[in-house]
């Protein structure tokens, strides 16, 4: 299977419009599930239904979802992209550093708080899922082609569960797995 291609945005203020945190929590659940109504979003993530309308229509606004086929009275939403958004800097457009760096920050945020909640429920998880659990760190020296190397590879390396969005294709046992990686390089030294 071919891996989908990714939205690139570099756009200062759809950029922006993904730095909050129930904005980047819909557009999950929107890509585990595919199409869910603003009541639907509400009970997943604990908001009102009038928060995520007012998000969701701000998500539509800067063309990340659109309204899905009604199903009667249901008015479901749906990621325009099935393969992602990541965002493109580029230096030369006013305000994509620094849009690029608050969304990394809440991002990152996040999934940091994804993890720690993970780590904390391990005591009632099944060994194996125990074993699955991992923290890994490391750090080497490259070039900056070579760190995009690096980076390319992990992303087709993930790129091989795709199809298992789809629940018929997915093994008995499978579950939902979060992955976050980064790739940045130390500000160089002197003496480096």
């Amino acid at each position: 299977m071919a891996a989908r291609e990714q939205q690139l945005i570099n756009e200062p203020e759809r950029i922006r419009a993904l730095s909050h945190p129930l904005r980047l929590r819909l557009l999950d659940i929107l890509g585990e599930h595919g199409e869910l109504t603003a009541t639907q979003c509400a009970e997943l993530t604990g908001e009102s239904v009038a928060s995520c309308s007012f998000h969701l229509r701000m998500l539509e606004k800067y063309g990340f979802i659109e309204r899905a086929e009604s199903r009667g009275r249901e008015k479901p939403w749906r990621t325009v992209s099935r393969g992602g958004y990541a965002t493109e800097i580029d230096p030369a457009v006013p305000g994509s550093v620094q849009a690029t760096a608050e969304l990394a920050r809440l991002t990152f945020q996040q999934r940091a708080q994804g993890l720690w909640a993970a780590v904390e429920r391990l005591g009632e998880e099944p060994p194996e899922w125990i074993e699955a659990t991992r923290l890994m760190g490391g750090s080497f020296w490259a070039t900056a082609q070579e760190a995009a190397e690096v980076a390319d590879q992990i992303q087709e390396l993930l790129g091989r569960f795709e199809e298992r969005d789809d629940p018929a294709l997915r093994p008995e046992g499978a579950r939902r797995v979060r992955v976050m990686s980064t790739i940045h390089s130390e500000q160089p030294t002197p003496d480096a």
